[in-house]
């Protein structure tokens, strides 16, 4: 039990959680005063502004970095890894949802497919480099006040 305890009251650990829900709570009411639509998929879904996955990993990055050091090897592992996670929220996850994009619109013009298709493909994957720009400079202000 005292392992458990120990996780919930570890800031390395809860303000990245915090974070994260927060912002996905965010794009929730975005899109519900935006587009006047409650998508409650919002909250565990890609995309949109801003990146959450930076968000997260920056913050994890920042309070290692206060905790432990920025000389110490936990803070190269969490900034190299937040490094790695937000090159792929802007690059391969962004390419993979242009893609699904093209090929959704394929589908759905008459004539080119005899497929039928049961769902679409999610369009929303990664995020534009200015998403995941903002992201992380929320995770590291954040990380660094708390």
């Amino acid at each position: 039990m005292q392992i458990f305890n120990d996780i919930i009251h570890n800031k390395c650990v809860y303000i990245p959680f915090v974070l994260w829900f927060l912002i996905q709570t965010f794009k929730v009411l975005t899109e519900l005063i935006v587009n006047k639509k409650l998508d409650v998929k919002r909250i565990i879904g890609a995309g949109g502004m801003p990146s959450s996955h930076s968000a997260v990993v920056c913050s994890l990055a920042t309070c290692v970095g206060k905790e432990y050091g920025f000389d110490n090897g936990i803070f190269a592992i969490s900034m190299v890894m937040a490094f790695v996670v937000m090159y792929d929220a802007a690059g391969v996850r962004r390419a993979a949802g242009k893609q699904a994009r093209i090929l959704n619109k394929i589908l759905e013009t008459p004539g080119l497919t005899t497929l039928e298709v049961q769902e679409k493909l999610v369009e929303v994957l990664g995020h534009t480099p200015i998403q995941v720009f903002v992201g992380a400079i929320l995770g590291i202000v954040i990380g660094a006040l708390l």
